[in-house]
């Protein structure tokens, strides 16, 4: 691979990362631990240790990175989470 090549693609990888946003889940005082669980198993599709795991981190942490991608790609699970009043962002 020749310079130039290499530096191309350092370039493309820069920009996709860029591109890269996250969505957040923060905590809440209003939600219940097995709603927010419960919603991040269907919104989501997380497996109930995953849904479980991510609840505890925004509580003690308050937020947690729930998915990373495009915000194409992140919308449908920040529209499905907002509609259940879960307080959450695409950084």
């Amino acid at each position: 691979m020749t310079t130039k090549q290499k530096k191309n693609k350092l370039s493309k990888e820069n920009t996709i990362e860029k591109n890269m946003k996250k969505l957040v889940l923060f905590n809440d005082d209003v939600n219940s631990f097995d709603f927010v669980i419960e919603s991040l198993q269907i919104v989501c599709n997380f497996n109930a240790n995953q849904a479980e795991t991510c609840t505890w981190i925004a509580h003690f942490k308050g937020k947690c990175t729930l998915k990373k991608g495009s915000v194409k790609k992140l919308k449908p699970y920040w529209k499905g989470l907002t509609d259940r009043n879960l307080k959450v962002e695409i950084q």
